[in-house]
């Protein structure tokens, strides 16, 4: 657990009786928060618990319908993104905002520019101060490299060290824009009373990257910087945390220290009732049948490398592997969205050329790919609208899409996956992460696919949908589903999968069943599985990387 920094007597921000609705849906209801200066402070709940909405009210994106925001003992009124912004509040956003054609250097300065002569924007400056902001962070990123080209992992460190930018700007007012503190000779007091919004912070970082992460927030946390840190992840929130405030459908649950709330604790305050360990989800041990998809020796343009697997019916394979390793770059050869130059894909024995997704459709392979806003929704169209989308042949008559198939197909899926949205009809871009998220599970189980690869589906969802998206996964094996789980989480690949491959450079390097990593039972009780077994599959992570 976390050691609970000292905790001044003085707030860095108040916010008293905060609500917001929106078309008739209350999100918040009278909340109120205090996050003290010098502590980092989680904020907890469900997805559709109101975490997003009172944190973009905090940096100004939205307005409260009533309530106050006080930032260092000063009203902030009225409540906009300028006047967060000259309050120093920086925010990384669940969604990144990242401008695909614009360098990473350009995105961590973007309005708040280094000048040259004239006033010009001085880019070789911006390079340099963005080149030392990765090496504090212990970043290998290319500043110069345009944000579009970046994997997801990357993009999101590059939103983090552009929120860090923000946030020395405006906490040292005197010093040149966008200049880092150690050469801006910034002071602790300087910056007492900035404060700096985390939103999913780590949900495409290696376990590495979070370290580096934690260590430089402890760093900012002792120079009495105010964090407030969102995450699904409660092993992550028991490290980092001092204090949290739990939310549950849009009301304040309770605020407490870490030290005062056990694990279970916590998650029983967010879910209002207790959750099953993952152990549990399992049931009954599936029986594989036949082998649905097998590669040989596949390559991708540059990864996947010479990947050789077998996926037989009712089984769930994962796949593990630290960012870089190529898994998701393997899926998207298996979908037919990149290239394969060599090897060949068979399924049910026969041999297939996948040469884009429709040819994947057609062979009953649906992919959940990582990022859902880019590559799995049209946000602007409706809940409805997108679960139907790969079955708009099979609904529709003489061209015309039928509006009653696409309601059913729609209210089935809500229903199944239990997603919160006002309505079918509602646009996907008023729902949050982890409701889209589910979306687009929705949007590739109404395919009826066999084969079903699914690259980090719990990304953004909470720990109580969590356990639903598991259970659904081993519901769908036994269905007779072949399922390929690529994920980041140790746990969450030990709870649903059968077996474990490993990968690293873009090859296999291993391949593990999940009795051999857990003989032994979990304890009672438990939210997670063995951490002896996670503690065994992260080994044989490490050593991926020095014998791929």
């Amino acid at each position: 657990m976390s050691q609970s920094a000292p905790v001044e007597e003085r707030p860095a921000v108040v916010l008293r009786g905060i609500s917001k609705s929106f078309g008739g849906i209350r999100a918040l209801d009278s909340v109120d928060l205090a996050i003290a200066r010098g502590e980092i402070h989680a904020l907890l709940g469900e997805n559709g618990a109101g975490k997003s909405t009172i944190l973009k009210i905090l940096r100004g994106v939205l307005t409260p319908d009533s309530g106050s925001v006080e930032i260092s003992s000063r009203r902030i009124e009225p409540v906009s993104a300028e006047a967060a912004r000259q309050a120093g509040v920086a925010m990384i956003f669940q969604e990144m905002s990242l401008i695909p054609m614009l360098s990473a250097a350009q995105n961590i300065f973007l309005s708040h520019e280094p000048r040259g002569s004239f006033g010009l924007i001085d880019d070789r400056e911006a390079l340099r101060r963005a080149r030392l902001l990765f090496e504090e962070l212990g970043v290998d990123i290319d500043p110069a490299s345009l944000a579009g080209d970046l994997g997801t992992g990357q993009r999101q460190l590059t939103e983090i060290v552009k929120a860090m930018s923000q946030q020395r700007e405006a906490g040292n007012p005197d010093s040149r824009q966008g200049e880092p503190a150690a050469s801006s000779g910034a002071t602790a007091r300087e910056r007492q009373a900035r404060i700096l919004i985390l939103d999913e912070p780590t949900s495409a970082l290696t376990a590495g990257e979070v370290d580096r992460l934690f260590a430089f927030l402890r760093r900012l946390r002792a120079e009495g910087v105010a964090i407030v840190y969102v995450s699904h992840r409660m092993d992550e929130v028991v490290a980092i945390a001092d204090r949290a405030t739990i939310l549950r459908d849009g009301r304040h649950v309770i605020t407490a220290s870490l030290r005062e709330l056990s694990l279970e604790a916590i998650v029983a305050h967010i879910v209002g009732r207790r959750v099953s360990n993952f152990a549990d989800l399992r049931g009954p041990e599936t029986t594989a049948g036949e082998a649905i998809l097998e590669l040989d020796r596949v390559s991708g343009a540059g990864k996947p490398r010479e990947v050789s697997l077998s996926l037989r019916r009712g089984e769930v394979l994962g796949i593990a592997g630290l960012l870089g390793s190529g898994r998701s770059s393997l899926a998207q050869a298996i979908a037919g969205i990149a290239p394969i130059v060599s090897g060949e894909i068979r399924i049910r024995g026969q041999g297939v050329r996948i040469a884009d997704p429709g040819d994947a459709v057609e062979r009953g392979i649906a992919l959940v790919p990582e990022d859902r806003i880019r590559q799995g929704l049209v946000v602007a169209h409706s809940v409805a609208s997108n679960i139907a989308l790969p079955v708009l042949k099979r609904i529709s008559r003489w061209s015309l899409v039928s509006r009653r198939e696409t309601e059913r197909l729609a209210i089935e899926q809500i229903a199944r996956l239990r997603i919160k949205t006002p309505s079918p009809d509602s646009a996907v871009r008023g729902l949050s992460g982890g409701n889209q998220q589910k979306v687009v599970l929705a949007k590739s189980l109404a395919a009826e696919p066999d084969i079903l690869i699914l690259d980090e589906p719990t990304a953004g969802i909470d720990i109580g949908s969590k356990s639903e998206i598991i259970a659904l996964i081993r519901d769908l094996a036994r269905s007779g589903k072949a399922i390929l789980l690529i994920s980041s989480e140790l746990g969450e690949l030990l709870a649903a999968s059968d077996r474990i491959a490993v990968m690293a450079h873009g090859r296999i390097v291993a391949e593990v069943a999940r009795a051999e990593l857990a003989p032994d039972a979990p304890a009672p009780n438990s939210t997670e599985p063995s951490r002896a077994a996670e503690h065994r599959l992260q080994h044989i992570l490490q050593e991926s990387r020095l014998h791929a």
